[in-house]
């Protein structure tokens, strides 16, 4: 499998032969990291972290899945790079090019990392766009693999809002996978028209179902695979917890819940997660709203079912294995 020098910007620009050669390749790698085997396939090499949003997991990740790999990496938060106010996206890319091997982007509109894939002379990975979530996606399909063996077949359920971008990524993983995706909530949540039509071709070639319900029973019935993620996404105003917790609040993952899928169902969420009053936000919002919790209860988020911090670990060995794929050769 070459994908060197291919970007990574979306699930659906690749195959699902290529997701599984990196899935597999991620899977090696980590196992190399457990048993101290030096792995360092990218010796030399440089890459710059562009970061216009914040993150822990992403930029832990990369940074130390580039050190592992052998590379430098500068990191470019939104104040230590001039993207976007005095020099355009374009002229940065390639900018960059000049200096680094690859490029990864984490911001807003998936536009923005789609034009710096277009004046890059480097490989660009997308670490979090609005509208898309790529290397979450091969985290979270390593983590199931991990615990059932398989992919294909799973039956996948994301409760909440399911429009942006972890909704988007999933519902494109799950079909291209061979997985049966459900989304449970409200109709107005649902992901956009047109991409649940892209992934429905998609799922008639590999056997994956797609399933849009606002029935939480129904939803729930045979789930193995029970994923939430915050209701409120960064950058967005206060003014929508209001409107938001009102509308999903009956989606809210908690024991009863759980309970509807199957004894053997796992839970999953993306990070980080509302299920306590122990951060500066979810103190504020709920002694506002009179919750204890949002998205996920405690009680979930702390269970034996909970792989949440295997699947944040993930993260590193996913994003590890585009880096390595896209820069060398195999």
């Amino acid at each position: 499998m070459n994908l060197k020098g291919k970007d990574f910007l979306k699930i659906l620009d690749f195959s699902p032969e290529e997701l599984e050669f990196l899935l597999d390749l991620a899977a090696d790698l980590k196992k190399k990291k457990k048993n101290g085997i030096p792995h360092r396939l990218c010796e030399g090499k440089n890459v710059a972290l562009i970061f216009e949003k914040t993150s822990t997991r992403t930029r832990c990740s990369f940074e130390v899945a580039a050190h592992d790999l052998g590379m430098g990496c500068t990191y470019l938060d939104s104040s230590g790079s001039q993207i976007g106010k005095k020099e355009s996206i374009a002229d940065t890319a390639r900018v960059l090019s000049g200096m680094f091997d690859g490029i990864e982007y984490r911001g807003f509109g998936q536009e923005r990392v789609e034009e710096l894939a277009k004046y890059a002379l480097v490989p660009v990975w997308n670490g979090l766009t609005d509208e898309s979530h790529p290397t979450q996606i091969l985290a979270d399909f390593l983590t199931i693999f991990e615990h059932y063996g398989h992919l294909k077949g799973i039956n996948f359920v994301y409760m909440g809002d399911a429009r942006f971008n972890m909704g988007n990524s999933l519902m494109a993983g799950c079909a291209k996978m061979g997985m049966n995706f459900t989304v449970c909530a409200p109709k107005e949540y649902f992901p956009e028209k047109a991409l649940r039509t892209e992934c429905a071709a998609i799922a008639e070639k590999t056997g994956a179902t797609l399933n849009f319900t606002e029935s939480v029973d129904e939803a729930l019935a045979g789930a193995d695979v029970v994923y939430t993620d915050v209701w409120v996404s960064m950058g967005e105003p206060e003014e929508v917890w209001a409107e938001r917790i009102r509308a999903l609040s009956p989606y809210q993952v908690n024991g009863e819940l759980m309970k509807k899928a199957k004894p053997t169902a796992i839970f999953m969420h993306c990070l980080p997660a509302y299920h306590d009053r122990k951060t500066a936000v979810g103190k504020e919002m709920g002694e506002k709203f009179g919750r204890e919790a949002m998205e996920v209860t405690d009680e979930v988020f702390e269970s034996e079912q909970s792989l949440v911090f295997q699947e944040a670990e993930n993260r590193m060995h996913t994003i590890k294995a585009v880096m390595a794929a896209t820069l060398c050769d195999f």
